[in-house]
Parts: C-alpha cells; sequence; structure tokens
C-alpha cells in the first residue's frame, strides 16, 4: 500500500471513529438518566472528568513552540468561545435530551452548517442561493419526519426516566427539541467566531483552551444549582458506580478522544472529506439508540434522517462549488 494510500485510510479511519465516538455521548447521557441523573449532574460529571484530558491537550498544543503571550482581548474571545461552543451547547444539549430520543437529538444538531449559513447571511448579508434554499429545506423537512416519529414512538422511555413529569408527548418533544435546536444555535456562534483563531493558532490550541473554560462553567454552574435548590437538583451522590463508569466513558471516549480524532483526520484527508464521512454520526446514533435503549427503529425515523443527511451533502457540495467559483 503506498503511503498516500495508508494516510488516506488512517484519515478515513479517524473521521469515522470520532463521528461514531461522538454520537455515542447521547447514548451514555440518557443511560445514566435512567438511573437517576440529571442534565446538569450528567454535564457536571461529564465535565470533571474530561478537564483534566483538556489541560493535557492544552499542553500537547504548545509544546515545543515559541508563542508571543496571549493578549488579554485573546483571552476574552476564548473565553467567549468556551461559553457559546461548549458551556451553553453541553447544557442545552443535555438539558434537551432528557425529554427526546437521541435519534431526534442527533438529528437536529446535524442542522448546524445550515444555521451557520443562516447567520452568515443575517450578520454578513451574505445572499443564500437557491439551491441552498432547497438544501435546508430538504433537511428541516427531515427533522420535522424524524419529529413526527418521537411522537408516535410515545415509547418515549427517555421522558419516563428522566422525571420530568406528566406532561403530552407533544409538550416534552417541543421543548426538548428547543434546548437541542439552542444547543446547536450556540455551537453555530462559536464556529462563525472562531474562524480567525483557528487559522492563527490551530484547532487544538482553541478547542482545548475554549473546553478546559467550558468544563470550569459547568462544575461551578452543577455546584450554584445544587446548592440554590438544596440538592434537589444536581444530586449525584446517590447513583450507583454504573453511572460513574459511563461517566468516564462520557469524558474520554465521547468527548476529549473525538476531538483527538476528528482533528486527526482532517489533517489526513482534508475537512471536506473528514466532514462527508462524518455523516454516519446519525446512523451509528440511530443504532446505537435502538441496541442500548430500546428506541424504535421506523421507516419514518429513516426517511427523515435520509433526508437531513441529503440535504446537508448537497449544502456542502453546493457551498463548496461557490467557493471554488469565487476562487
Amino acid at each position: 500500500m503506498s503511503r498516500f494510500r495508508t494516510q488516506q485510510f488512517q484519515g478515513l479511519a479517524c473521521a469515522t471513529a470520532g463521528a461514531i465516538a461522538f454520537s455515542g455521548k447521547a447514548i451514555v447521557a440518557k443511560l445514566i438518566y435512567r438511573m437517576g441523573g440529571d442534565a446538569i449532574a450528567v454535564v457536571g460529571m461529564r465535565m470533571a472528568m474530561a478537564l483534566p484530558l483538556f489541560l493535557l491537550m492544552a499542553w500537547w498544543a504548545n509544546r515545543g513552540q515559541a508563542r508571543d503571550p496571549i493578549s488579554a482581548h485573546t483571552r476574552w474571545k476564548i473565553v467567549g468561545l468556551g461559553v457559546t461552543g461548549y458551556y451553553l451547547a453541553s447544557t442545552l444539549d443535555f438539558m434537551g435530551l432528557q425529554y427526546i430520543s437521541a435519534s431526534l437529538e442527533r438529528a437536529i444538531l446535524y442542522l448546524n452548517p445550515t444555521m451557520v449559513l443562516l447567520l452568515s447571511a443575517l450578520w454578513f448579508r451574505r445572499r443564500i442561493q437557491g439551491m441552498q434554499l432547497a438544501s435546508m429545506a430538504l433537511a428541516y423537512a427531515g427533522v420535522v419526519v424524524v419529529w413526527l416519529h418521537d411522537w408516535d414512538a410515545a415509547a418515549m422511555v427517555s421522558v419516563q426516566a428522566s422525571g420530568v413529569g406528566a406532561m403530552t408527548p407533544v409538550q416534552t418533544i417541543t421543548i426538548g427539541s428547543l434546548l437541542v435546536l439552542g444547543s446547536a444555535l450556540s455551537y453555530a456562534i462559536y464556529l462563525m467566531g472562531s474562524g480567525a483563531m483557528v487559522q492563527q493558532h490551530g484547532s487544538l490550541w482553541l478547542v482545548s483552551r475554549a473546553s478546559c473554560v467550558a468544563c470550569v462553567l459547568c462544575l461551578l454552574q452543577w455546584g450554584v444549582v445544587y446548592l440554590a435548590t438544596d440538592g434537589r437538583v444536581g444530586q449525584a451522590s446517590h447513583l450507583p458506580w454504573q453511572a460513574w463508569a459511563l461517566s468516564a466513558v462520557n469524558a474520554l471516549f465521547c468527548t476529549a478522544l473525538p476531538v483527538w480524532l476528528v482533528m486527526r483526520g482532517v489533517q489526513l484527508v482534508g475537512a471536506t472529506m473528514a466532514s462527508q464521512v462524518g455523516m454516519v454520526g446519525p446512523l451509528s446514533t440511530i443504532w446505537l439508540a435502538a441496541w442500548t435503549l430500546n428506541e424504535p427503529i421506523t421507516p419514518r425515523l429513516l426517511l427523515g434522517t435520509g433526508a437531513i443527511m441529503g440535504g446537508i451533502l448537497l449544502l456542502t457540495r453546493t457551498r463548496r462549488e461557490d467557493q471554488a467559483a469565487k476562487a
């Protein structure tokens, strides 16, 4: 096997493994919810265990390189990116997961490229092309189909196990969808604001530092909410050891490791191919959720997921062709 083929294989393997590992986050969270955990505790446990790993990444990204001191402006920008990209995005995501299926959560998060495009149109007055509108319409129609799947599959084991209370399926799914949509929007803002810093310092340098900020904020949130509610929210001492073990899995294999895998994949095969391989994420979530959570797989779910993936793929190719034409 030639060196180029070896590099391609390694890059595709890293990008695929990273996408699958990221998709496991929702599965792990829901398993802990079934053991009696809530979103604040699950996020806090995850970030507490991930913080040492991100500190190690930050050191690794800086090793052997002479860098100028970080300015106050850059520090505050890292804090802002940590808030939007990882603190708010993670908290809203895990809160939403208490109400909806893992498959619907992943479907909504996969709309992220469309949100970046919409925000760019609003902030930078960039015109959206007709094909881009069509691709977004296809993707959002797919989310509606998956939403209807959740409504029909009123088994909604995740809702009942999370202590959400007496609400109709429409109420629970709507609340959860809006929370996860807020998570996707927050991460889209992070992507828009991080471009210049990534080019200047590198992805690992920024992601590790922004993630450290988010970890600290999530831990502070955990403590404040726990004290403010007299332990009614954020309680973790009653959880079995399996929940803590799952949190360790979440921190290492569904948080820190996928970051490195995806970045390594981008380095070896490029961002375009790595992002297309990342489409395995929604499918892996569906199968993992069916296997571990007994979430039903229906033709409607597969149809909606296929529409989302098709819309995002079309949008990605349209944007790439548009950029090539401008070049």
